[in-house]
C-alpha cells in the first residue's frame, strides 16, 4: 500500500462536531471515509461540500456498533485497499432521563453505539494499523464523562468508558507505532444544542468560565492536532476542549 493516499474513518460524519472533523482532514489531504446511519441526503451534503473544496470524502451507510457489519465493511473498503493512517471515533446518540427511571432499551441503546461502537471499530482498524507498524485513534468523549451531568447516567457511562478504552488500547498498541487519544468537548455549538430553552442554554453558560459554548471546529481542530507529527509523541491523553469547566 507504499505511495496511498493516507486515508481518514470518521464515525458519525454527517452531523456537527462529525461533519466539521471531516471537511477539516480533507482539507489536510486526507480522502476521508465516514460512516453515517440515517439521511443519506446529508451524506452527499458532506460529499459536495468536501468536493467544492477540492477534497475527497466518502459516505457509507453503517451502524458502527454491528460487530458483523463493521468487520465487513473494513474487510471491503478498508484492508489491503487503503492507507489507513486515521480513526476517529465520534458516532453517539443520548437518549436522556432520571436513572431511576431510565429505561432498559435507552441505557442499552446509548452504550452500545457510544461504547460498544467505538470499540468495535478501534479493534477492526488496530488490526490494521498493528500491521503497518502506524497510524493514530482519537476517541470523542466527552466532559460530562469526566465530571458527570444529572439525567444522562448513560450517555456519561459511556463516555467515561471511552476514556478507559482510550488509555487501555494506548497501553497496548503504543509498541507498535500507533497513538490512541481521547478529546472531551465541552458544550459545543451543535444542532442539538441551538434547541435547548434558553434558561437551560443559560444555566450551561454560567458554569463556564470562558462564558460561551465552543465550536465544532475547535473540536476538528483538535483532531488535527492529534493526527499530526506534532503529537507523534502524545497518546493514552484526554484532551478537554470545555471553556474552562472543571470537577
Amino acid at each position: 500500500m507504499t505511495g496511498l493516499t493516507k486515508t481518514a474513518l470518521v464515525t458519525g460524519g454527517t452531523r456537527g462536531i462529525g461533519r466539521e472533523i471531516v471537511k477539516k482532514l480533507a482539507g489536510l489531504g486526507y480522502q476521508v471515509y465516514f460512516t453515517f446511519v440515517s439521511r443519506p441526503e446529508l451524506a452527499e451534503e458532506v460529499r459536495s461540500l468536501v468536493a467544492a473544496e477540492g477534497g475527497t470524502a466518502c459516505g457509507f451507510l453503517l451502524d458502527a456498533s454491528d460487530w458483523d457489519a463493521v468487520a465487513q465493511f473494513f474487510s471491503d473498503h478498508i484492508k489491503d485497499k487503503v492507507s489507513l493512517d486515521l480513526l476517529v471515533n465520534n458516532a453517539g446518540i443520548t437518549k436522556d432521563g432520571l436513572l431511576v427511571r431510565m429505561k432498559r432499551e435507552h441505557w442499552e441503546q446509548v452504550l452500545t453505539v457510544n461504547l460498544t461502537g467505538a470499540f468495535v471499530c478501534l479493534q477492526q482498524a488496530a488490526k490494521i494499523m498493528v500491521k503497518q507498524r502506524r497510524g493514530r485513534i482519537v476517541n470523542i468523549s466527552s466532559v460530562v464523562g469526566q465530571m458527570g451531568n444529572a439525567g444522562q447516567a448513560n450517555y456519561c457511562a459511556s463516555k467515561a468508558g471511552l476514556i478507559g478504552l482510550t488509555k487501555a488500547a494506548a497501553l497496548e498498541l503504543g509498541s507498535r507505532g500507533i497513538t490512541v487519544n481521547a478529546i472531551a468537548p465541552g458544550f459545543i455549538e451543535t444542532d442539538m444544542t441551538e434547541t435547548l430553552p434558553e434558561e437551560v442554554r443559560a444555566k450551561y453558560l454560567e458554569r463556564i468560565p470562558l462564558g460561551r459554548l465552543g465550536s465544532a471546529q475547535a473540536i476538528a481542530d483538535a483532531v488535527a492536532y492529534l493526527a499530526s507529527d506534532q503529537a507523534d509523541y502524545v497518546t493514552g491523553q484526554v484532551l478537554g476542549i470545555n471553556g474552562g469547566i472543571y470537577l
